[in-house]
């Protein structure tokens, strides 16, 4: 069953465009992962350093392995110079009967 994953990620207000260059990165290995279906991003219009990445995955597993790279041979130390909080994650399966 696919899984979706919401990241809430708050750039440094003074270096956007730098951040965004690190999200774009990092985005471009996250889509090209193993089990990866897509990865949406939304800007806020009203905070532009705000954003929302919203990744679909094959199945839960997949998204496991993908979090369990990211932890270790995967990590991006550069993210967390380009961001003002730790990310938030929301990762859950579609729901047709809601």
């Amino acid at each position: 069953m696919a899984t979706t994953s919401i990241l809430e990620l708050h750039l440094k207000p003074d270096a956007v465009e730098e951040g965004l260059a690190v999200v774009h990165r990092i985005l471009g290995e996250t889509r090209a992962f193993e089990g990866c279906l897509g990865v949406s991003v939304i800007q806020d219009s009203a905070d532009p350093a705000h954003i929302v990445a919203i990744e679909r995955w094959e199945s839960p597993e997949r998204d496991a392995a993908y979090r369990e790279w990211r932890a270790g041979d995967g990590a991006a130390p550069e993210l967390a110079e380009a961001i003002t909080a730790p990310p938030g994650l929301t990762v859950g399966v579609p729901r047709e009967d809601i």
